[in-house]
């Protein structure tokens, strides 16, 4: 089970988040009234989303004992009609063929991130205790 650990800074909108044994730091751009310190929400979907991808497609890959020496996923996200839409670009470079091509770009879509946004999630807030200062 993944588990991330998000609190509020000194910042009008910074949050740092605590994943595993890494220290981030989230925020809104100046634009969104935030000190621009780090990726903005959208932006960290985007990360996930396209890492998750990458990584999928160069599992399967190597699986495959094919040649794809590298990947590189562009993503961007906008709001159309309330709907929100996010452009996958998948480069690949090796010596692939165009079915192999083809294969890991119907591959790409089943990353579990991409599963998870194109799925219903079920998303459970529940309000905590806050801690006492000492």
């Amino acid at each position: 089970m993944a588990s991330v650990k998000v609190s509020s800074n000194a910042t009008r909108y910074g949050q740092d988040v605590a994943i595993r044994q890494f220290q981030l730091t989230a925020d809104e751009p100046v634009s969104a009234g935030g000190d621009d310190a780090g990726p903005a929400p959208f932006e960290w979907v985007l990360a996930g989303l396209g890492s998750c991808t990458a990584m999928t497609v160069k599992m399967y890959a190597d699986r495959k004992g094919w040649d794809l020496q590298q990947v590189s996923v562009n993503l961007s996200h906008k709001v159309e009609n309330h709907q929100h839409l996010i452009q996958i670009d998948l480069a690949l470079s090796g010596h692939l063929d165009d079915r192999q091509r083809q294969r890991l770009r119907e591959i790409s879509d089943r990353c579990p991130v991409h599963q998870l946004l194109t799925a219903s999630a079920t998303i459970q807030t529940r309000l905590m205790e806050t801690a006492q200062a000492a």
